[in-house]
């Protein structure tokens, strides 16, 4: 006869500690534990769903950035250009946008934010495909390659990203947020911001690191919000309301208040720096500042072996190379100019453009900068 369990407090928390080693286990041997398995599948199905809806967004994000693009090329060739505001294509982007950031913001509630995070990349990949298809861009070797392993990184993310699923409750993130481990963190946070904004401010030092920086830090508060009010909603629809609590209310302000900043700290890096060169950097410091955000205050790597994080950042590291290679160089490509440059007519022989530049200070003029011509005889006449 089977000894009866072991009762009172030590107990209780034997067994929830128990519990908890098997939540977090990764990576252990035995049957059907493969990521094709049905064991693996069913363990996993909660945060396969918020991948889907990352991907799924980062897509529809990509076609609202080519249809924006189309339709900032279609107005340059007007004779006539309107604001692009007035124009039906880009406010069908701009709502597309919307609809794939709402994808993000609800896959925070499904899966941990070390798993959303990177899927940044396939927002960056996508854009490329449908760049090439759509809008004729060309494909290059690096394009492919980048695509390789951006998709090859995505496949272990998801394989060795934390699996552990939480609930996230007002009272767990009443918990989290006055946690020393956070409030440490928030007071560093909070110090290297202040001193970067000084000299960005102060000494006038617009470098990309400078600014792309101050974006990731106000990032790792983006995603700790985001992922609280979106799990704090999942929370109230499936179990009991949370809206009622004061916590909410505190998330969705800082949610708020970073995007805002964020998003006006990355205009000025855009506006100084190509955005071949800002894509990457940005997407490399946003996924690592949202890793140690997920690490700190979500406890998401808690119990992880050496091998899964081993993995997982390899995994990281193939999409930040991927974007690398797929933005590489993309920002030299200049729109079509609408002059012809006889020095291209196959069988003409001319000394200069008839035409320079339409951003010079020499459009419309002869090389020597004066409005004249020359007769046969050789003399110049004044136009």
């Amino acid at each position: 006869m089977a000894a009866p369990p072991p009762r009172g407090p030590g107990a209780a928390a034997s067994a929830a500690l128990d519990e908890l080693s098997r939540n977090l286990t990764y990576g252990a041997l035995g049957a059907g534990n493969g990521s094709l398995s049905g064991a693996w599948y069913r363990r996993n199905q909660i945060h396969l769903f918020g991948v889907l809806l990352a991907i799924l967004g980062n897509l529809v994000i990509s076609v609202s950035l080519n249809i924006q693009k189309y339709s900032h090329l279609q107005l340059a060739h007007q004779e006539h250009p309107r604001p692009h505001f007035k124009s039906v294509l880009w406010w069908s982007g701009i709502i597309l946008m919307a609809v794939g950031e709402t994808g993000n913001f609800a896959a925070y509630g499904f899966a941990p934010i070390t798993l959303i995070a990177p899927l940044g990349c396939m927002s960056v990949t996508g854009s490329a495909i449908i760049s090439v298809m759509f809008l004729k861009e060309n494909l290059r070797a690096s394009d492919l390659l980048g695509m390789t392993l951006a998709f090859a990184g995505t496949y272990l993310l998801v394989n060795f990203a934390p699996n552990i699923t939480q609930d996230i409750s007002a009272i767990t993130v009443q918990y989290s947020f006055v946690g020393w481990q956070f409030m440490t963190y928030g007071i560093l946070e909070i110090l290297i911001f202040c001193i970067l904004l000084y000299f960005h401010k102060r000494k006038g030092m617009k470098h990309i690191v400078i600014l792309l920086t101050l974006v990731a830090l106000l990032a790792s508060l983006t995603v700790i919000s985001v992922k609280a009010v979106s799990g704090m909603i999942a929370f109230s629809v499936t179990d009991k309301m949370q809206l009622t609590y004061p916590i909410f209310y505190i998330m969705f302000i800082i949610m708020i208040a970073s995007c805002v900043f964020q998003v006006k700290l990355l205009n000025q890096a855009t506006k100084l720096y190509n955005t071949a060169t800002v894509v990457p950097i940005n997407h490399t410091f946003f996924t690592i500042s949202a890793i140690i955000a997920g690490i700190i205050f979500y406890k998401e790597f808690l119990g992880a072996t050496f091998l899964t994080i081993f993995i997982y950042l390899f995994g990281c590291f193939l999409s930040f190379l991927g974007v690398v290679l797929v933005t590489r160089n993309r920002g030299k490509e200049r729109l079509p100019q609408s002059y012809i440059d006889i020095g291209h007519v196959p069988g003409k022989q001319t000394l200069d453009k008839i035409q320079p530049d339409s951003n010079s200070l020499s459009y419309g003029t002869l090389p020597d900068g004066s409005d004249s011509t020359k007769s046969p005889s050789g003399e110049k006449k004044e136009v």
